[in-house]
This record gives structure tokens, C-alpha cells and sequence, in this order.
């Protein structure tokens, strides 16, 4: 089995993934593309308990980005549906297994009953330790860069911060993602080559893996692959081999 070649020693602290394929594997069906949605929630529920058994602390999925909110407004409908009951249904497996739940993006422009859902799930599971779901909902990276630049400007006007004292620390304090350590392993599924405005900041020294798998059908081997090429590189961070042996 490939979870049998994982090095238990390597596991990636954090891992985000671009869950993409949902409509496309509707299509190929036969289905409408929102039943694709609804068919990614039950692989979604797959990764999470094999990320918590593999030993993962952090996992991060893009759920819904800015740009996803022009898409036709019954798939957006649909979107919302399938988050809303999604947690209600996993809450209390999220207790049982010490799983606590974050989300990242502008959350204001979420509907109201789905902000109500994701910040009840959010309060009920905030003291779990074992691993550390991040939904990105209504989220862009480079809305999010732009949001800690007028931050930052606004304290260095009104000299709390100082313009000598900003650096990497300083940046990364008033990204949505500041309460978390950089991504180690970024997964993107359905065969597309894109970061598409997601963690730009955050990835900046992560391992890329792309396969062609549409994400109904990741499952918890396509996961274990992704672990096993990742254990398979050597991360330098700018260094060169000789200087990390």
C-alpha cells in the first residue's frame, strides 16, 4: 500500500489544496455541474480524516474564491448549500476527532445563514489541537495583500508602526493566514497548471504537485502520492545541496 511508503518522519506540517474538477467531472457524467460540488463534499470529508491519521497539522482547501462569485448564480446557490450542510453534518465529527475549524477570505460577502454555520462550527471546535481545517471562502490572495498593505499604511501613518520595522514578520501579522506556519505542500486536482490568486504570500518556498485526478475522485491514495513525491524532493530554501546535507 502507498501509505506504507510514507516516511512518518516527513510528514508536511501544512498542506493546501485547489480543489478543482468539480464541474468538469459533473459534465463527464452526464450530471449538471452543481452535482459535482455536492459529489467533491464527500471526498472533501475523505481527505480531512486521512490527513488527521496521516499526521497533518495543518490543511488548507480553497472552498470559494473571489472570482467564484460571477459564476452563475445557481452554482453559487448550490456552493453555499453544500458549505451550510456540510458543516452541520461534520461538526460533530469534527469534536470526536480534535479537529478545529478556521477560515480565511472576506467573510462579510458570504450569505448570512452561511456565516452563522461557519462561525458556529468555528466557536464549537476553537480549543481542538489535532489538526486545523482552513476554508478559503470568498478569498483572493491579492485582495487579501492588498487589505495588510492599507493596514500596515494606516498604522505607519498613525506612527504605530514604524516604516524601518517592516519586513517579512510584520507582513505576515496582518495576512488573513497569521496564525498560521507557511504552506509546505500546495496539491492543485483536474490536470490545470495554476496557483490561481491563491496564498501567493504563503507558498512562496512550498512544493507544488498538480495531478490530473478531478476531485470527486481524489481519494485517500492520491493523497498518499502526493505525500510520497513531496517526501522525494529536497526543500534548499535557497541554499544549495552541499549546505543542506
Amino acid at each position: 500500500m502507498l501509505k506504507e511508503q510514507i516516511n512518518k518522519d516527513n510528514i508536511p506540517k501544512h498542506v493546501a489544496i485547489i480543489m478543482d474538477g468539480n464541474g468538469r467531472w459533473a459534465k463527464q457524467q452526464g450530471f449538471i455541474r452543481t452535482l459535482g460540488h455536492k459529489t467533491g463534499s464527500k471526498s472533501l470529508k475523505k481527505i480531512i480524516k486521512e490527513s488527521s491519521d496521516i499526521g497533518i497539522e495543518y490543511l488548507t482547501l480553497y472552498a470559494f474564491s473571489t472570482e467564484n462569485w460571477n459564476r452563475p448564480k445557481l452554482e453559487v446557490d448550490t456552493l453555499m448549500k453544500v458549505l451550510i450542510n456540510t458543516l452541520k453534518k461534520e461538526l460533530k465529527t469534527m469534536l470526536e476527532d480534535n479537529v478545529k475549524m478556521n477560515a480565511i477570505g472576506n467573510l462579510d460577502k458570504l450569505p448570512e445563514n452561511a456565516q452563522k454555520q461557519l462561525f458556529e462550527v468555528i466557536e464549537k471546535t476553537k480549543d481542538n489541537t489535532k489538526l486545523t481545517i482552513t476554508l478559503a471562502l470568498s478569498y483572493g490572495s491579492r485582495e487579501e495583500l492588498v487589505n495588510a498593505v492599507r493596514i500596515i499604511s494606516d498604522k505607519v501613518k498613525n506612527n504605530i508602526i514604524s516604516i524601518d520595522n517592516i519586513d517579512d514578520s510584520i507582513i505576515n501579522e496582518h495576512l488573513y493566514t497569521h496564525n498560521l506556519p507557511d504552506v509546505d505542500l500546495l496539491i492543485r486536482t483536474s490536470g490545470e497548471y495554476r496557483i490561481s490568486n491563491f496564498l501567493l504570500w504563503q507558498i512562496a518556498y512550498s512544493e507544488l504537485y498538480f495531478t490530473d485526478v478531478l476531485w470527486p475522485d481524489f481519494k485517500e491514495k492520491d493523497l498518499h502520492q502526493a505525500i510520497i513525491a513531496y517526501q522525494k524532493r529536497e526543500r534548499r530554501f535557497g541554499k544549495t545541496s552541499e549546505q543542506i546535507k
